[in-house]
């Protein structure tokens, strides 16, 4: 895994061809990379966010930011009444209270 500027990117070798390739996995939009060797690959996975980052800058567009810190979830109703009693009876918010369970089950 590698991260650079708050993109996130994963690798792969490509032992048929010789090389190293990557994709920038925290956007829907597609970002790839390729080098030989470790320092051609980090170069370019720097390059392709930046160009990234250049190329919405050209379309004044706001560039899609990894994990904005924001997501739905859809659960049945019975787990959503169990959860909130849990937080309610911790004296936490619903969100609080799941993000300090998720926090505690994260590697």
């Amino acid at each position: 895994m590698m991260e650079y500027k708050g993109y996130i990117g994963i690798v792969e070798f490509d032992d048929d061809a010789g090389i190293f390739h990557g994709e920038v996995i925290n956007l829907r939009d597609v970002i790839t990379f390729q080098g030989e060797s470790v320092q051609e690959l980090r170069q370019a996975f720097q390059e392709s966010v930046d160009d990234y980052l250049a190329f919405c800058e050209e379309r004044n567009e706001e560039p899609e930011k990894p994990f904005s810190g924001t997501f739905t979830l859809r659960i049945p109703p019975e787990l959503h009444r169990d959860i909130a009693l849990r937080a309610k009876l911790a004296n936490k918010s619903l969100n609080s209270w799941v993000t300090e369970v998720l926090e505690m089950h994260k590697q």
